[in-house]
């Protein structure tokens, strides 16, 4: 039986609704949206809370030729399925699949790609601004979570907007969550939105009595404009240039979309204010919109089950113990997020201790000027950050920590490929952004066990040190307890090729950086190279490096990060400066960028895989690898 969804297709075939269709048809797409992301995991809370909102600016704006701004835009799932893609949503995050996000490149409805919280504003505006350049009468609208508002970005571009007369509408999809609680002056502002309520109706009836006496009146006036600001939200917008308007309840399409309507008629910079509730219609996820926040497959009847305890650690587990155990040990460390507590493994931190754990908000920027002011005063910082957010920070990484060459170090959560995130997320770049910054060192762990050694010998240092590490679990090496630290800047010989007795330089040896030791070793038994855990990108052991030039014809460095300007290419530097000439392969991540699906794949795609790792070996330096290697290891034909 056909139900309203499966007759959308797009949002036109949603405007030829009547408006008493919307309220069952949002039943459905939410509906949809909970049976769907059960069956292929992904962000669920955030979508339930955006199913209204989704059908009212589709049903009131003319999209695509009106922009729709979808700031990170892990909310857009309803948007996804109502233009055109409910058919492939089984596909979502997938290899080949619909991104989890919105992708120009995927859709004309995707109108920018997002993913990076707190764009929308920038992006939409540009797009208003154009607009109003070429004569076109199109709408350009921006949604914003009151977490993405923290950032410094949100603020830069309403400062920017309020003056540029044009048609922009921001709308703030208040839900009070973002992944995790949102901190700080604004949402403290935020969260007085009742008592604006009571505030509205009050204002209003003392307006009504007092116009029968203007100079009472115009009294009041004044008065309200220093009151105002205390418990209502609108003034702070106002003073951007913003027509402030509402807040209204998000879910209501009664009152969503008569709203729209006249804000449609409206000229100038309009900001409307919504209100919304994460996981909306599914009491689990109301209950926990956290835990829901990205699950992976699960029974909507049941909801989430308590996994069993994981065979091994995740790095993210290895480095929020290390955090506890050190900051035990030693007082001066205090623990920094931008507002990725759960993900970057600080939840017990912050229980054992409350007053050096400091979650900063969605401000990479601050986060990491913040650490240095601290690291001024003689504390310890640890900035835990994933790899792609550091980005955001560079210039502070620059000037306020590396040019002070202060002692911070960052835990990069999420280094290489990332899996169902994508292009967006993966922290293929921190090698090459970090390396070239003078006073930074980088250590690559091989497994969970050195994962902590090296964040011990980081937070040793006198100067900053950023220590790289994936997603998930890495090899099942035993973590061993104590907060013992490996050298700085030494690496070891795992693997030694056989047949050296005669000191001649012979066959291959395989430089590895991180986690891409164990498939190298893989590669290895069957190629008879040598190996060689690296363990730190900078500084780089050029003594062991030496010795192995020494006694092999050819070198190959590998990486789960962008080959360009990597640790490759730090090898190759070195070996000029030291004189020696010698074939050198390159392997990591290639010019481009990887695509969202099963990390397993996304690697072996590269050649990152062992059977890919020897593939290029072999194609490369197939002569020498086949005089080099024992005979039972030769490949024949």
């Amino acid at each position: 039986m056909a139900t309203l969804l499966d007759t959308i297709n797009d949002p036109a075939d949603l405007r030829k609704l009547p408006r008493a269709q919307l309220k069952p048809l949002a039943e459905e797409l939410r509906a949809f949206v909970l049976d769907s992301v059960s069956r292929t995991g992904g962000h669920l809370s955030s979508n339930l809370g955006t199913v209204e909102l989704t059908i009212a600016l589709h049903y009131v704006f003319n999209t695509p030729y009106d922009r729709v701004v979808w700031d990170v835009g892990h909310q857009t799932y309803p948007h996804k399925i109502l233009t055109g893609r409910r058919e492939r949503m089984g596909t979502l995050r997938q290899l080949g699949g619909v991104s989890g996000f919105p992708v120009r490149s995927e859709s004309p409805y995707d109108n920018f790609g997002t993913a990076h919280s707190s764009t929308s504003i920038s992006a939409a505006l540009g797009m208003a601004m154009a607009a109003k350049q070429k004569g076109e009468d199109r709408k350009a609208i921006a949604i914003i979570g009151d977490g993405a508002m923290s950032a410094g970005m949100a603020f830069e571009a309403l400062n920017n907007a309020g003056v540029a007369e044009c048609d922009l509408l921001v709308i703030l999809n208040d839900n009070d969550m973002s992944i995790s609680p949102p901190v700080g002056a604004l949402n403290r502002y935020l969260a007085q939105l009742m008592s604006g309520q009571f505030y509205a109706a009050a204002k209003n009836v003392g307006k009504n009595v007092l116009k029968v006496a203007p100079p009472l009146f115009e009294l009041a006036r004044r008065l309200e404009e220093g009151a105002k600001g205390l418990v209502v939200p609108a003034t702070l917008f106002e003073k951007f240039g913003f027509n402030y308007i509402g807040p209204i309840d998000g879910h209501d399409l009664d009152s969503l979309i008569p709203t729209l309507e006249n804000i449609r008629q409206l000229k100038g910079p309009q900001f409307l204010h919504v209100v919304t509730k994460k996981g909306q219609g599914y009491k689990l996820a109301e209950a926990d919109p956290v835990a829901y926040h990205g699950p992976g497959k699960f029974d909507p009847a049941v909801g989430l089950t308590k996994p069993s305890a994981p065979s091994k650690p995740t790095f993210t587990q290895v480095f929020g113990q290390w955090l506890c155990d050190m900051a035990a040990h030693d007082a001066r460390l205090v623990g920094i997020t931008p507002a990725m507590r759960e993900g970057s493994g600080m939840v017990e931190f912050e229980k054992m201790f409350p007053t050096r754990y400091f979650d900063v908000g969605i401000a990479e920027q601050h986060a990491v000027t913040f650490a240095a002011g601290m690291a001024c005063e003689g504390m310890k910082p640890v900035v835990a950050i994933y790899s792609t957010f550091l980005q955001r920070g560079y210039d502070q990484l620059v000037h306020d920590v590396a040019l002070q060459n202060l002692p911070v170090v960052f835990a990069l959560d999420r280094a290489g490929i990332v899996g169902a995130d994508g292009p967006t997320h993966a922290g293929a770049y921190d090698i090459p952004y970090l390396r070239c910054i003078p006073n930074m060192g980088i250590a690559c762990p091989a497994d969970e066990n050195e994962c902590r050694k090296l964040l011990t010998a980081a937070f040793r240092q006198d100067h900053p040190v950023a220590v790289r590490y994936p997603r998930g679990a890495g090899a099942g090496v035993a973590v061993e307890p104590g907060l013992d630290a490996l050298p700085y800047g030494k690496g070891e010989i795992r693997r030694e090729r056989a047949g050296m007795a005669d000191g001649a330089p012979r066959g291959v040896a395989i430089l590895a950086f991180g986690t891409l030791l164990y498939p190298a070793l893989a590669a290895a038994e069957r190629l008879g190279a040598t190996v060689v855990n690296m363990r730190w990108a900078k500084p780089l052991d050029t003594e062991l490096l030496a010795q192995v030039a020494s006694r092999h014809e050819a070198l190959v460095t590998l990486e789960e990060g962008a080959v360009m300007g990597g640790a490759g290419s730090a090898v190759g530097e070195a070996l000029q400066a030291a004189g020696i000439v010698m074939p050198l392969l390159q392997l990591g991540l290639r010019d481009e960028f990887t695509p969202h699906g099963d990390p397993a794949r996304v690697l072996a795609m590269q050649g990152l895989d062992a059977a890919g790792i020897e593939a290029s070996i072999r194609t490369r330096f197939g002569e020498l690898v086949d005089r080099a290697a024992p005979p039972s290891l030769k490949v024949v034909g």
